[in-house]
């Protein structure tokens, strides 16, 4: 009888055991290549100049942080910043993811990559092109999409030495006139 009762026992704890522990897939592969495709789908639209499809890949709370200019805060004040930059008749912007990682927990996904971007100088309008990398922060919506919640480029190009104050990144510029008037 006592034999019985601690099999029962046992049996039960085991059950218990079972039923308290969830194990959360591992979604991080498809995570990443669902993130990869936002960023080849992304490359694209950027492409149209569209300002509003560019700042469709960032969430409502998003942050852009060009070189040497203030943090860019909300997909809004993002897409007002990125106007003048996409109205260049130079602007050609490319990147490409060269690492990826996701949390295990499924909700980001970090790209770090290579970018070119063309703009126009702003003394004579010539094309001028900067080559760097950049960092992105992906995190899963409610609906299950995925957006940029942190973007950053850091440009490959030497400092100008020339100059003793850094120049102002050309969407953060526009970013600032618009917001002090």
């Amino acid at each position: 009888m006592l034999h019985s009762r601690s099999l029962f026992a046992c049996l039960g704890l085991f059950a218990l055991t079972a039923a308290c522990t969830s194990t959360v897939p591992d979604t991080r592969e498809a995570d990443i290549k669902a993130v990869k495709d936002v960023e080849a789908a992304w490359v694209k639209d950027v492409a149209t100049k569209d300002a509003d499809k560019f700042a469709s890949y960032y969430s409502d709370d998003a942050s852009l942080l060009f070189p040497n200019a203030p943090i860019i805060n909300g997909r809004e004040n993002i897409k007002a910043a990125l106007k003048p930059m996409l109205a260049d008749p130079n602007f050609a912007l490319t990147f490409q993811a060269t690492r990826a990682e996701a949390s295990k927990g499924g909700d980001f996904v970090f790209t770090v990559g290579t970018y070119s971007m063309t703009l126009s100088r702003p003394s004579d309008k010539t094309a001028v092109t900067d080559k760097g990398k950049y960092l992105t922060v992906f995190k899963k919506q409610p609906d299950g999409s995925w957006k940029a919640v942190a973007d950053m480029i850091s440009s490959d190009m030497p400092a100008q030495s020339e100059h003793p104050k850094p120049k102002t990144h050309p969407a953060a510029r526009a970013h600032k006139r618009a917001h002090s008037r």
